[in-house]
């Protein structure tokens, strides 16, 4: 998927009710990657409040396990 697709499916994702009304895993990974970006997690203002926090390897993403522990 190329940045422009990626941006355009992030923008549509921050548009809709669903981006903050209980987000999952599987809503914030947008490209099917495995993981949330801090880039996909953006849309979720909570989220990245504790992105830090929660990305306790330090790699700069959410596994599917740290996301568990939102």
């Amino acid at each position: 998927m190329n940045t422009l697709n990626k941006t355009l499916a992030l923008i549509a994702l921050a548009s809709s009710s669903a981006a903050f009304a209980g987000t999952d895993f599987d809503t914030l990974d947008i490209d099917g990657s495995g993981a949330i970006s801090q880039s996909e997690a953006s849309v979720d203002a909570e989220l990245m409040s504790k992105f830090a926090e929660l990305d306790t390897d330090q790699n700069g993403e959410l596994s599917k396990e740290e996301f568990s522990k939102a």
